[in-house]
């Protein structure tokens, strides 16, 4: 048995990037669900088909926001830009399966770096603009990144951040600055031994390591290969039944293209349609609507609050959306009412997305649930003989399963947690094996952390999170993370971090604080403690109860729903 183990942990040293079971991989490749295309292999075959098509446009704010121009690039230019900035990638010393990291906002460069990253065979770690050394630091020493990729972003110097961690902790081998990426693309020479790279890239690499905050103290890594992105053709390719974009689409993704949301639906749909990617963020409203008018867009995604802005905004009816043909809404429940103004005002079919960093995703579109108020407040439910005629949702497993006993609810009215299993959903976390016994059952299905009511026989909606995170402008935030900072001050005795309903961000987070006898705590005082140590600022609370002490249940737990309620009848 311990020969069996050691010979599993040397296998999967050899094959580092192969995180999925051979089993796992045979099963989806014989079914079809895998083409073992990879991402580069895709892009490549767009901007031979498409060399003159728009393939980016940067936002009219790039010069604002990292002092560049704006450009408009074709499929043939980058792919230039792509050859140049791989071939500088291999003078470096990046070999196959390195890990770059890469921090920078919706700008050509970094779509620009996620395919030279590829073309070479190593993999990608976008992480977002506001983290700083406390998340940073752990990235690193989990992924052991070889090289970090930043700039100078509002004021602030993140490639002298990394570069502080780096003397002190070790990884990253080597800090570039956006400078040098714009210089090696501009001018550095190809290499010949780019086609052979390309071509040692196996689709079950991976791809990207996503990030995303749960329940644990640190951000989980969420490895995806090029099969798990390849399996989204199946609904985002208008050539297959269900499939939801043509070829060309003009697609616009607000959100910073570092997760499942700005990766899932917009980076790999961007690839699979051969598209225009037209780039947004940080987000601007009145940008936002005039790239909507301006570019035609033809599939944008944002959150509910957004929706209801355009809406209620006093010049909605000069707005000429009628190039929009897809608007999805997620991170929080939406209005019913978007959908059918939308559809009412421009013809747009709305669609409702819920999705995970972790490879979860379900869609409800026009072809699944026909009935706008429905489609608003439901989704598919995948399991066997549901949506048979949809691929992507005949691809899916799921059950539904009650919290305490562990059984498997089937009943309309029955709350239980999601469980998910599919063609792209992750092996595991990455170099967390203790993370994967909690994650997974013993079926190989994801425990989603979030559960669903069953509504019928094919729809389930969402109903609450189990896991304990606050959602704030589509961030998920751990609060045992947020309450592990807090705590080290000597003058916090207790506390306990929670959401706060928030109209335009979904939630904000609020601690209550239980201070020492003797001691005040205000919120300038837990600012600086967060502040002090290094943690991005979307995570600082920005409410604080002070109460004599956290209600706890027999075995410790924070009974949190409890201080929502209290917290709820001040606001």
């Amino acid at each position: 048995m311990h020969f069996e183990k050691l010979i599993s942990t040397i296998s999967v040293i050899i094959l580092m990037t192969i995180l999925t079971g051979r089993a796992t991989i045979e099963k989806y490749t014989k079914e079809g669900w895998w083409d073992n295309k990879t991402l580069i292999g895709r892009f490549i075959e767009n901007s031979e088909k498409n060399p003159d098509r728009i393939a980016i446009i940067d936002a009219p704010n790039k010069h604002d926001l990292v002092g560049l121009e704006p450009e408009r690039i074709s499929y043939g230019e980058l792919r230039k830009r792509v050859d140049r900035l791989a071939s500088f990638f291999l003078d470096m010393g990046v070999k196959k399966d390195d890990i770059i990291s890469i921090q920078l906002p919706n700008i050509n460069e970094l779509l620009t770096t996620y395919l030279a990253a590829w073309r070479i065979g190593a993999a990608i770690s976008p992480v977002p603009m506001q983290w700083r050394s406390h998340e940073l630091g752990y990235v690193f020493k989990l992924t052991g990144s070889n090289v970090f990729i930043s700039t100078t972003f509002r004021g602030f110097d993140h490639c002298a951040m990394a570069e502080g961690i780096r003397k002190e902790k070790g990884p990253p081998e080597k800090v570039v600055n956006l400078a040098q990426v714009r210089e090696a693309m501009a001018t550095h020479g190809i290499s010949d031994e780019l086609d052979s790279r390309t071509a040692s890239l196996d689709a079950n690499d991976i791809s990207t390591i996503q990030w995303t905050s749960g329940t644990e103290k640190e951000p989980k890594a969420c490895p995806m290969s090029h099969n798990n992105w390849g399996f989204l053709r199946y609904f985002f390719d208008s050539s297959y039944p269900g499939g939801i974009l043509k070829d060309g689409y003009i697609i616009m993704n607000p959100a910073p293209l570092v997760n499942m949301t700005g990766v899932g639906v917009g980076v790999v749909p961007w690839l699979i349609v051969a598209g225009t990617m037209v780039l947004h963020h940080p987000f601007d409203p009145t940008m936002y609507f005039r790239q909507l008018i301006q570019e035609k867009v033809n599939f944008t995604l944002a959150v509910p609050a957004v929706a209801v802005a355009m809406l209620k905004h006093p010049d909605v009816d000069k707005f000429d959306l009628s190039s929009v043909k897809l608007f999805t809404q997620g991170s929080s429940q939406p209005s019913p009412w978007t959908f059918l103004e939308f559809k009412k005002r421009w013809g747009i079919e709305s669609i409702n997305v819920w999705g995970q960093n972790e490879g979860t995703g379900l869609f409800s579109t026009s072809e699944v649930i026909p009935d706008l108020e429905s489609r608003a407040n439901t989704f598919p439910w995948p399991k066997k003989g549901n949506h048979s005629n949809i691929p992507f949702f005949k691809a899916i497993e799921t059950k539904v399963v009650d919290t305490e006993s562990g059984k498997e609810v089937t009943k309309p009215g029955e709350v239980g947690e999601l469980c998910f299993r599919s063609p792209l959903t992750i092996p595991g976390y990455f170099n967390d094996a203790s993370l994967n016994e909690k994650a997974f059952d013993e079926d190989g299905f994801f425990r989603t952390g979030d559960l669903f009511r069953i509504v019928d026989d094919k729809r389930i909606a969402f109903f609450d999170r189990a896991k304990d995170i606050i959602i704030r402008g589509g961030f998920n935030i751990s609060s045992a993370e947020v309450e592990d900072i807090i705590k080290k001050d000597p003058r916090i005795l207790d506390v306990a971090a929670i959401g706060i309903p928030d109209e335009r961000l979904g939630e904000r987070v609020c601690v209550c604080v239980v201070p020492r006898e003797g001691s005040t705590v205000a919120l300038p005082d837990i600012v600086k403690i967060m502040e002090e140590n290094g943690v991005a600022k979307y995570k600082w609370p920005e409410r604080v109860e002070t109460i004599a002490s956290i209600p706890r249940n027999p075995v410790g737990k924070a009974i949190k729903w409890q201080l929502r309620k209290d917290v709820a009848t001040k606001l």
